[in-house]
């Protein structure tokens, strides 16, 4: 969800909900203690040289349960953001307390509440550095289960 994404949907809410991928709610009375662009260079493993940025949101809970954080506010963060930090309209990532340290989620919106989507690490060049592609996994019971439903005419079998 890039940010302009996320402007349009604070837009039409009257409450800011995020929602972990588990299912259950952020709590509401969180604070959004950063919003900023980070910028990562780097080399892949096939040796691409990579420039990704992404606009980052920390949400942040503690004992203060009376807080309430409007989806209007958080639309005034993030347009002082734009003009202090001269933000692209870039994909969203969200930072939150895990259970052991901090992590890093992607975002979406369910029509109600934002949700944080868990990202994965994966080979950006696959091709060069010799990872092979994964072939689909067939049971030998269906196989044969396709096998006795061909009509001998057909030429399959």
């Amino acid at each position: 969800m890039t940010l302009s994404e996320v402007k349009n949907q604070l837009a039409s809410l009257s409450q800011l909900q995020f929602q972990l991928p588990n299912g259950d709610m952020v709590p509401s009375h969180f604070h959004v203690t950063e919003v900023g662009v980070v910028q990562k260079n780097f080399i892949d493993c096939g040796g691409t040289l990579r420039d990704e940025k992404v606009i980052n949101f920390q949400l942040w809970s503690s004992t203060d349960v009376d807080h309430r954080l409007a989806p209007q506010k958080l639309k005034e963060i993030i347009g002082l953001s734009e003009k202090l930090l001269d933000l692209g309209d870039y994909e969203v990532e969200v930072e939150y307390q895990g259970t052991e340290t901090i992590s890093k989620f992607g975002l979406s919106f369910n029509g109600q509440s934002f949700v944080l989507v868990n990202k994965q690490t994966d080979c950006l060049a696959p091709d060069k550095c010799g990872i092979p592609q994964e072939k689909p996994r067939v049971k030998l019971k269906d196989l044969q289960m396709i096998q006795t439903q061909c009509d001998p005419n057909s030429g399959c079998c």
